[in-house]
Parts: C-alpha cells; structure tokens; sequence
C-alpha cells in the first residue's frame, strides 16, 4: 500500500462521499457550521475537481443559528439511484434524525429536506435492496452506550421509519466505528467502515455478508488502508467511500491531513480528500491499491478576488449565509454588518493553500465599526488584521488568550490606495482607505529551545512604501491539534462592531517552493 501525497480537494473538505452518473463523477464534503452547505464537486477522472455549488444553499434547506465551532453538517452521503441523486446528512445543531434532499439535476434546484426520525446518531449512508427498500445506516451507539454500526429501512419519500433499528457490525475493535458504506457487489454485500477516530488512529476496515443486515464477516487483512505509524506525508487516513468506474475497475476517496513542523506535527488546512485505486483479490476482498492523484509539479497559483458582481462559490459565512451579513453597495462597495452575540461575524473562504497572501480594503470614512481581515480555524483561534476607533492592530486570539501583536493609529498611515491602484478620478484625497494583508509563510527554522511550527502567520498593512508587518504568530496556534474539532483554516472578512465597508478583497495561494505568493 502507498498512500498518496497529493490531495484531490485540497483544504478543509472532509469526509468525501462520490457516486458515478454516466461518465461524471460527483462529490460531496461536510461544512459544520458554514453556509451554504455540503459543497458538490465534479470531475472526469477523479483526478481534477472542480466545485459546482452547494447542495444546502437556502435557508429553508439549513438551519446554522445554533452552530458553534464544528458543529452544524456532519458527514454526507451522495447517491444516485432511479435516475436522480440523493444526499443524507445530519445537522448536528438543529434537529435530531437525518435529513435528506434529492436532485434530478446536480446543479440543482436540491430540494427541501425530508426528515427521517432514526435514533440520533451521525456519518447515515443509504443502500436500496434487491427488492427496492430503501436502507439507512448509520453510527449510533447500542444499549450499553458503545458506538455501533446500525441500519433500519426506511421510506425515503415519506421520511417514515419502516421498521425496528438492527445492529450490523462493532468494527474490528478500533474505537469510534463510524462513517458507514453499504455496496452490493457481486454475491456479497460490503460495509466499509472507519475506526479509530479522525486522527492519527484513523483507518478503513471492512467486512461482508450474503444481505444488506448481515451477518457480517471482517476482511482477513484489516485495516485495508490506514497512515497510523507510518512515515508519510498524509496521515489520519480514514472515512472512506467507494466508486465503480464504467470501466468496471474501483476507486477509493477518503479524508486525510498533511501535517508539519516539528514533532508532534500539526496540520493547518483541515482534513483534505485523497483517493486510490481499489484491488480485488482472489478471495474478493478489496486492497488499497495505488494512489490517483493530480499531476506532478503542484498547482498553478491561484488567484480569487471579490467582485461587486455574485460571491465567489468558494464563499461561505460561520452559522448562516453570506447574504445575512454581506450585501452590496453603491460603487462596488460591499457592506459587512455584525451579527451580535458571542461570535464574530465572519464570510470567508477555505485556506487550500500551504503559502498563501490574502488582503482586504477597507474605506473607514464610510465605515461605521470594528473589523476586518482575518485568518481563523474558528472565533477563539485567530489572527486579526483589525481597523477602528481610530487604530489599526494585528490581534491574535488564543482559546482565552488576546494579545495584540502591533498595532498603529490610522493618522500614521498613508491616505489612498496602495501601489497596485490609484485612487479614483476626483476622489478627495482625504478619504481614508486601508489595506489590510495576511501572509502564510514557512516556519523562519528552529531555535535551540523551539520546535518549529507548520508555518508563520504574518500580519500587516499595505501602503505607498509596500508591506508593513504589525506581527507574526507560530502557526501551530491556528492548527487542529491545538483548537480541536473537525474544520480547518479559512481566511475572509470579519466584523465585531457595527459594519464595514469593503472595498476590495483578493486571495492568492500556491503549494509551490517559492513561499508566499506576491501581493
């Protein structure tokens, strides 16, 4: 088995589920607490992806209110069956059961969602049966409180359970046995499954029986795919979806991480999606056979900037949608207002990149509060390239922790726009207008006392004279292992008083060795 390097989804898109239409294939990835929800990919070749929307993209699909940091849309499953496409998921935050939305066409309309009242649980999958019943099955927990593969039938159209809950399978012994998959293939049913949980201890098992209830025998050579104690690049291996080709030959996706720096590693972009071919032996047990990967030489640079036109797909906002709190205004201006409550507003998108530049523009004569730029795995772990009440500071925000890590008065700042624009024809001169940057860079190296980090956060401001550092942070602080939960990185616009107004708003990022991309 060698695992692959090189992500098919880059960034925080986790727990991938895939299903074949003809010659197309579709995925899907959870999104916690950001809306639009459940981002849909599409590829030829499993190779290369490309987003085509969200399937939960209106309110009345998603309720995110009540979302804290990973909570929201857990795990997906996308099939296709009966000539349309049908996705069911959990939302953690508002309600219990599985929700579940149907499409005749990927591009949508999705409709609104139909809710089965199984017993709470995440990661439902669903199967249809020789005889056309519709199969959920999901990982719940059993009546000593252990986590447990369970399915039941449903009626998919009515949202009605049609019979008692069933336990399939405990898994091989790893803890947290979740993510289930049903496939018939040939006289066997397969449920492939992960275990021991979504982190260094993730790994894909499987087992087989003559029905879709079992009973359920385990793959002689368990895991079939796992990074635990390997020297690899990507590790975390896990939650797994299989995909005939037309071909007739399998693949495999499935989430892992690309962790860095020093012992114990950290990883900052989320948990990514990876895939493989799949191998049969002879005794019909699948094997991770080799990896399927984008090409070599790494990714061409990437540049995303925020017209005045419709946002970006890549765009999404933390517990509601981008339209609750970013709206247009005159003469390309956007408007980004605060929500209240403990949270900051914040609209964004996805670090996909180890090296990345992101900058905003902010006019504060037409400003009205405090915010601005910022680079977050959720509100209590960032950085904050922050203007108002006069000061423009780089803020790094711990758990409970705040620090500032510079700061100066707008007074100290050159009036205009930075060397990349001229202000416009007949605009006063004593408009003032900021830019705001944030820089991903790698880590400067090690000190005799100190581990280095995955790599270095630098914050600042743009003016006539270029770049000016306000501070840096280790950016091990902004990574999974030290702020938990299951997203990653995101960079965009935040707002914790009153609103803004946004000028401008650009993103470039590569994985190349050259390090940060050039504002």
């Amino acid at each position: 088995m060698r695992l692959p390097e090189r992500p098919v989804i880059s960034g925080f898109h986790p727990d991938p589920s895939v299903c074949r239409v003809g010659s197309i294939y579709y995925l899907v990835c959870s999104s916690f607490e950001y809306a639009p929800g459940v981002p849909l990919f599409r590829s030829e070749d499993l190779r290369t992806w490309q987003k085509i929307g969200h399937v939960l993209d209106r309110p009345s699909q998603l309720a995110l209110d009540r979302a804290g940091p990973s909570g929201g849309i857990f795990a997906p499953t996308l099939r296709y069956h009966d000539g349309r496409l049908w996705m069911i998921t959990t939302n953690f935050s508002d309600r219990d059961g599985m929700l579940l939305v149907t499409a005749d066409d990927p591009s949508g309309p999705w409709s609104d969602p139909v809710w089965i009242d199984t017993p709470s649980g995440v990661d439902p999958d669903l199967a249809w049966d020789e005889d056309g019943t519709c199969l959920v099955t999901w990982s719940g927990v059993d009546d000593v409180g252990r986590t447990v593969i369970r399915q039941v039938p449903v009626d998919p159209v009515a949202g009605k359970v049609l019979g008692e809950p069933r336990q399939l399978w405990s898994g091989t012994g790893g803890k947290y046995p979740e993510a289930p998959h049903l496939y018939q293939i040939g006289d066997h049913w397969y449920l492939v499954v992960a275990e021991g949980g979504t982190d260094r201890g993730h790994a894909v098992t499987v087992a087989r029986g003559p029905s879709p209830a079992g009973p359920f025998e385990p793959c002689p050579h368990n895991p079939v795919l796992t990074a635990r104690g390997l020297d690899t690049p990507v590790q975390n291996t896990g939650h797994a979806d299989l995909v005939r080709r037309s071909d007739g030959s399998w693949a495999m996706v499935f989430l892992g991480v690309r962790a860095r720096g020093g012992t114990p590693h950290w990883h900052v972009l989320g948990r990514e999606t990876f895939a493989c071919e799949i191998v049969w032996d002879d005794d019909g047990w699948p094997r991770a056979g080799e990896p399927v990967e984008p090409p070599y030489g790494g990714r061409p640079e990437e540049h995303e900037e925020l017209t005045a036109g419709d946002l970006p797909l890549s765009w999404v906002a933390a517990g509601g949608f981008p339209a609750d709190v970013l709206g247009p205004d005159e003469g390309g201006v956007r408007r980004l207002t605060a929500r209240g409550g403990s949270g900051r507003t914040f609209v964004g998108r996805r670090q996909e990149h180890f090296t990345m530049t992101a900058r905003a523009s902010l006019d504060l004569a037409a400003s009205h509060g405090v915010g601005g730029l910022e680079l977050r795995v959720d509100h209590r772990h960032a950085v904050t390239v922050e203007a108002g009440d006069g000061t423009v500071r780089a803020v790094a925000t711990i758990g409970e922790a705040r620090a500032v890590l510079g700061a100066l008065s707008v007074s100290e700042l050159a009036v205009g726009e930075p060397p990349s624009g001229e202000p416009a024809a007949g605009e006063p001169p004593s408009v003032p207008r900021v830019t705001l940057e944030l820089r991903t860079v790698e880590p400067s190296g090690p000190s005799p006392a100190h581990i280095p980090g995955p790599d270095e956060i630098v914050a600042g401001v743009v003016g006539p004279e270029g770049f000016r550092e306000l501070g840096r942070l280790d950016g091990r602080y902004l990574s999974t292992e030290v702020a938990g939960g299951f997203t990653g990185r995101m960079v965009g616009l935040t707002c914790a008083r009153g609103e803004l107004a946004v000028t401008s708003f650009t993103y470039r990022g590569t994985d190349g060795p050259e390090g940060a991309p050039a504002g």
